[in-house]
């Protein structure tokens, strides 16, 4: 062990074993199920967060369009809201960051469409105002939080919580939850 460094790499892994065996494993089928659904349906999968959960947002969408539909055939209508980075600025520059989400929903977002929010400490303004902003139009919203869970876990719908007050270990669960539900749907209907 390096005697310079606080944090090993034993340490941290002991960290995330540790969220991890404490997660609500019903919790994550049924968000699961919910991507589910709304692929099959038909329905636009959306994603926003901020930060390292942007990527995260965007990471799922890169996962999901592409390998979903190249294992299925089977279009998958997924979008981030963090792909434009010229409309998120002109957003930001001319009504306000914080509603830099919910003017995108404005113009795409249909009733019945999945609104998948991230936010790690579940207290962004930008993904609050989304997430209600959804609920208030007929939107499915699933939050994915960690810490207390924040208001993102009040006021979403539904849930995955990774109940852990450390960001980098709630986005790897977070992150995690993105792959479960990448395998899930690339093996739906074939043993994998």
């Amino acid at each position: 062990m390096n005697e310079n460094f606080s944090i090993t790499a034993g340490s941290y892994l002991d960290k995330l074993q540790a969220a991890l065996s404490a997660l609500d494993r019903d919790q994550i089928d049924h968000a699961v199920s919910l991507v589910t659904s709304a692929w099959e349906n038909g329905r636009q999968i959306i994603t926003l967060g901020n930060g390292g959960s942007s990527l995260t947002a965007l990471h799922f969408i890169n996962d999901w369009n592409k390998s979903i539909y190249l294992s299925s055939g089977k279009s998958f209508r997924g979008r981030s809201l963090l792909d434009n980075v010229g409309l998120i600025m002109s957003y930001s520059n001319d009504i306000s960051f914080y509603d830099v989400f919910v003017e995108q929903l404005k113009n795409i977002m249909e009733p019945g469409d999945l609104v998948l929010a991230l936010s790690g400490s579940g207290n962004s303004e930008n993904v609050i105002r989304a997430v209600q902003y959804a609920n208030d139009h007929g939107a499915v919203t699933l939050g994915l939080c960690g810490y207390s869970g924040g208001k993102l876990k009040e006021i979403a719908q539904h849930h995955v919580w990774a109940a852990v007050n450390d960001m980098q270990i709630a986005e790897d669960v977070h992150a995690i939850f993105g792959h479960i539900v990448m395998q899930a749907l690339c093996c739906k209907g074939r043993s994998c």
